[in-house]
């Protein structure tokens, strides 16, 4: 067990140490380099912390991260807006955009369908997509969620919702190990996985 000589030092370390991935040795590591900066320096780092969880909003259209109403991708006009890219989390729409390989628009669900954990599609960004195929007019939903069997689940659900919609759905090929997760791929498997889509039929059939 860590001994502090300071109550001020001990609570920062604590502090650190609940963010995820950060055990009490790497959160003194952080906390100690801290100390080593200019006041000022320190300041401006946590205000803008503090300012990114004041301020920081969620686009009314997508789910994704953003400073307004619209995010980024769904506010620029040279996105292709009738493209839709399913993705189960904010940090897979930056692993999808780190490839620079998808020009089209993404949707957030929040998670994916689960029972055994209590998730079920309320739970999660389901009906805001429904609405947005149908009012949008969208020519071709992507899926891109982990190759899980809730993934394929929440695929299937949302298929069925689709039946008798003109719309394409597709899947981004399975270049990604089944039981992986998209934030772990590299960008040229995931990049090649999403040019090489396939129909939802070939890999969800129930």
């Amino acid at each position: 067990m860590m001994q502090f000589s300071s109550a001020l030092l001990e609570a920062s370390v604590n502090e650190f140490s609940r963010l995820p991935g950060i055990g009490k040795k790497t959160a003194l590591r952080l906390v100690l380099h801290l100390l080593k900066q200019d006041v000022g320096e320190v300041s401006q780092f946590s205000e803008t912390i503090a300012r990114m969880r004041r301020e920081i909003k969620f686009c009314k259209r997508c789910a994704n991260v953003a400073d307004g109403d619209l995010c980024s991708i769904c506010s620029n006009e040279f996105r292709i807006q009738k493209i839709i890219c399913v993705v189960e989390t904010i940090r897979d729409v930056i692993a999808i955009e780190s490839t620079q390989q998808f020009n089209g628009t993404y949707h957030v669900l929040g998670g994916v369908i689960s029972p055994l954990d209590g998730i079920g599609p309320d739970q999660l960004n389901l009906e805001s997509l429904l609405h947005r195929v149908e009012k949008e007019e969208t020519q071709e939903l992507i899926f891109a969620l982990n190759p899980t069997i809730q993934g394929d689940t929440t695929i299937y659900y949302i298929q069925k919702k689709l039946q008798g919609k003109d719309v394409k759905i597709t899947t981004i090929a399975r270049g990604i190990a089944f039981g992986g997760e998209l934030e772990y791929a590299d960008e040229l498997t995931l990049g090649r996985s999403l040019q090489n889509r396939q129909p939802v039929e070939k890999y969800v059939n129930r």
